[in-house]
């Protein structure tokens, strides 16, 4: 194996004096966890900077040199002048808040732009000075943009990597900075440049296009004769890790003695670098507007808010402790009563094991950043919540929200709305915590920060050198000659699908079921006169029989595979090998760790790949380059590759939905008119199904064979409700209530 050079600002240590003895601890932060295992076992080095040592004597920087050697790590050591002109000035008054949007946080004065280029040229001299033919290196960070461009130069051949853990800002905030193009020239000496998002990735890109004039996709761009690859790779944390410090009975015990601190409360959580783009004040402001609007909720929430010390040196942060502690106590003097504090502020750090207990403790975990690259706590959070219960409430301006679509998401800009949404996580019912809850974890566990090292690794060692159109919508018209054909016939058969059809969908297809509106329209349908009902859905059957059993309804679930009458057992239509899914889940599934906010869903006879929580335009790249790599597979297997909405299904070959139509109207007899209405690939079976005399309508923008065309899942409820009030006597109370 190649050694893997690391760099980064700081080093993963801590070098501290306590009783006069001097010490070299691990830090643990999530990048000193998730390179950990590289870095040993590779025989690498780290590079970086392991803060000042100017006040250690000759003996004591001696041990901490010999120890940091011992642990392969090699200090670049700054003096004063250039820490306050790379690192506080440059890197944290200029690319911190021009990153994060943040453009009124930049001073007006001279910025250190020339110290920047000189340290980064420091620490290219330190890496060159140990680089041996076939290392690779991996870059860290907003620090070192112009690092890679500089050890390309000095090493034609090497292999480079860069992460930035931070956002990349849209083309027209990174369009303000003076030294753009060199800090974009900068990073394009890697080989692989990587991201917590696709967002991000395409902010690169875009900037690439639109500011170097290079004609870069998303995927990456050809510079200098290179090929230089983008990717997004979600940086996660050691969940394991948490979930084991969070089970600990020392951890629980001090969880059980914050919530008795606490009894008949609902902990609102915060925890956050006391920096100005974690959104404190915005949060505690919604707070008060909380405590303002639900005078009921007083004395019955209580928000722990930890703000940890950071860049303290900086004036900009120093404000941001103030207007914080001002605001807490504004909230607490206007609403504290004998018995009650709404908030407790600690301005201060803990271990990890006490956070581990307050992330136990808490039912409510507020991370409301008005701009955040990743954001672990968000995760931190969800790995703690071994009961899978509690509510995240996370902002949609971090990066984790990409991945993490089952929290309810926010604007932090929007105080009105975080209000909202606290008030609906502090009465979110147990059933839906725990849906959100175990979805979130098995994308947090999925998704580590070790599986975050080997795919970026992964990557970096590969790396080197159709749009459908929407049709016209069929017109009032035509919709109104559909129903009046329907209203004439002796018997009529309705074949209906849900999702995307009747139901909206929803980011998790546990949370998208039928509302009370729906299931009252599909009751009257069945009760119409001469008027049978099929619900044919991809759905597996125990969700139709949880919603839909009570109802005088044929229900027919994954895509046709299983037939339940009212009333009767479930049967299977057709006897299908499932053998196939052996080889094709591990791909699958490889696929959607691959792709943050995808899962794989599988059922009796299919596998399916969702991405509706992915970025759409990488979803879909990833969802096309899955096909291909099934398309070989299914040559020997008897199943089918069917692209849907937002989703890659591989079915058992000879199961779909078409196979219902046929056996239900023979039921009815011959002069029966059938409907049929669906939004995706799999409906278009069923339309084909359908005697020439029968009615198929497409719902959405898809392509489809069906000749009507209905906009949305409202158009579509609305049809169904004028056929019956068409069919109801006038003044029906029935016909009337969904109408």
């Amino acid at each position: 194996m190649s050694r893997l050079l690391l760099v980064s600002n700081r080093l993963p240590v801590t070098v501290s004096r306590m009783d006069g003895v001097v010490t070299v601890e691990p830090s643990m932060g999530g990048l000193a966890t998730g390179l950990s295992g590289p870095h040993r076992d590779s025989d690498g080095w780290w590079i970086g900077w392991p803060g000042a040592l100017d006040d250690l004597g000759p003996e004591e920087r001696g041990q901490v040199l010999g120890k940091l050697q011992e642990l392969r790590l090699l200090p670049i050591e700054l003096s004063e002048e250039e820490v306050k002109g790379y690192y506080e000035g440059f890197s944290n008054r200029v690319l911190w808040p021009l990153f994060h949007y943040l453009l009124d946080h930049i001073p007006e004065e001279p910025v250190q732009w020339r110290t920047y280029a000189k340290v980064n040229e420091r620490f290219a001299d330190l890496v060159a000075s140990i680089y041996r033919e076939g290392d690779r290196i991996w870059i860290h960070d907003y620090h070192l943009c112009l690092l890679p461009k500089l050890l390309r130069e000095a090493f034609p051949r090497a292999k480079i990597g860069f992460f930035l853990h931070i956002p990349f800002p849209a083309m027209e905030v990174l369009q303000a900075l003076p030294w753009r193009n060199e800090l974009l020239e900068g990073l394009l000496g890697a080989d692989l440049v990587g991201f917590h998002t696709t967002g991000y990735q395409r902010n690169f890109s875009r900037s690439l296009s639109s500011l170097l004039g290079l004609p870069a996709t998303l995927e990456g761009v050809r510079f200098q004769d290179r090929e230089v690859r983008f990717a997004a790779v979600p940086m996660g944390v050691d969940a394991r890790r948490f979930a084991a410090n969070a089970a600990d009975p020392e951890v629980e015990a001090h969880a059980r003695r914050i919530r008795e601190e606490n009894a008949g409360q609902v902990i609102l959580l915060g925890i956050d670098r006391l920096d100005y783009t974690k959104g404190l004040t915005r949060r505690l402001a919604a707070l008060e507007r909380l405590l303002e609007r639900h005078a009921e909720l007083r004395e019955k929430v209580h928000l722990i808010q930890i703000a940890v010390p950071s860049r303290t040196r900086i004036e900009d942060y120093a404000e941001s402790e103030q207007r914080v502690a001002e605001l807490v106590g504004r909230i607490n003097g206007a609403f504290s009563t004998e018995r009650w504090t709404p908030v407790r502020y600690f301005h201060r750090g803990f271990t990890p094991r006490e956070l581990a207990a307050f992330y136990r403790a808490a039912d409510v975990m507020l991370v409301t950043p008005v701009r955040d690259g990743m954001n672990l706590v968000a995760k931190e959070y969800v790995a703690c919540r071994v009961d899978e219960d509690g509510v995240l409430v996370l902002s949609e301006l971090a990066g984790a929200a990409a991945e993490l679509g089952e929290a309810l998401l926010v604007n932090p800009y929007d105080v009105d709305g975080m209000e909202r949404a606290i008030h609906r996580a502090i009465e979110m019912s147990e059933e839906e915590q725990r849906v959100r809850m175990r979805a979130l974890r098995r994308r947090v566990f999925a998704a580590d920060v070790h599986w975050w090292a080997r795919t970026f690794l992964d990557y970096l060692d590969r790396s080197g050198g159709t749009t459908a159109n929407a049709s016209t919508y069929s017109s009032d018209e035509d919709l109104e000659r559909a129903l009046g054909l329907l209203a004439a016939a002796r018997h009529r058969v309705l074949f209906l699908d849900l999702d995307g059809t009747l139901i909206r969908f929803q980011g998790v297809p546990e949370l998208a079921r039928p509302d009370e509106e729906l299931l009252e329209l599909l009751r009257v349908l069945s009760r119409l006169p001469r008027t049978t009902v099929h619900v044919v859905s991809g759905r597996k059957r125990e969700f139709l029989a949880e919603w839909l059993s009570d109802l005088d309804l044929t229900l027919h679930a994954e895509h046709g595979l299983w037939t339940r009458d009212p009333g009767g057992p479930w049967r299977m239509a057709a006897d299908v090998s499932v053998a196939w899914k052996e080889s094709f889940r591990p791909v699958m599934e490889r696929f959607a760790d691959e792709t943050p906010g995808a899962f794989v869903e599988e059922k009796s006879a299919s596998l399916g790949f969702h991405y509706r929580l992915a970025d759409l335009e990488f979803g879909e790249l990833q969802a096309g380059r899955l096909h291909e790599a099934l398309r070989p597979m299914a040559e020997h297997d008897p199943v089918e590759i069917l692209p849907g909405d937002k989703i890659l299904e591989v079915r058992a070959r000879g199961v779909d939905k078409g196979m219902v139509v046929a056996p239900a109207l023979e039921r009815v007899g011959p002069l029966a008119m059938a409907l049929a209405m669906g939004d995706d690939r799999t409906d278009e079976d069923l339309f084909a199904a359908l005697p020439a005399d029968g009615l198929a309508i497409h719902v959405g923008p898809r392509p489809s064979a069906a000749p009507l065309r209905i906009r949305d899942v409202a158009g579509a409820r609305a049809f169904l409700a004028r056929l019956v009030q068409r069919l109801s006597r006038p003044g029906n109370r029935v016909g009337a209530r969904v109408g």
